[in-house]
């Protein structure tokens, strides 16, 4: 499974570098703080494959990138993704790193 760093992420956001975020939380977690991104909770990710780009790299997040790396793990084993990378340490390690003002639920 590929990683990314928040700050790496970072990078890609403030070079406006082509990737798309997937938020793989549940609602009341993304209610309370978000980094941006599609909201797809993890139990309903596999009813949204067509959704997921296959030609640039998709970064997965969660809180703390446990959920996240189950999903990457998941649709790479069977459903033959590529190109999904797991941000580690979810949107925890974004706010600690990145940016305070966001909220983590």
């Amino acid at each position: 499974m590929k990683e990314i760093t928040v700050q790496e992420l970072k990078l890609k956001k403030d070079s406006n570098e082509k990737f798309q975020l997937i938020d793989v939380r549940e609602e009341y977690e993304v209610e309370v703080g978000t980094i941006g991104g599609t909201h797809i909770p993890m139990g309903e990710i596999l009813n949204h494959l067509d959704e997921l780009s296959k030609d640039i790299p998709v970064i997965i997040h969660c809180r703390s990138g446990a959920r996240s790396a189950a999903v990457v793990n998941a649709l790479e084993q069977q459903h033959g993704f590529t190109n999904l990378y797991n941000l580690k340490g979810g949107i925890t390690a974004y706010s600690n790193e990145i940016d305070a003002n966001i909220k983590v639920g």
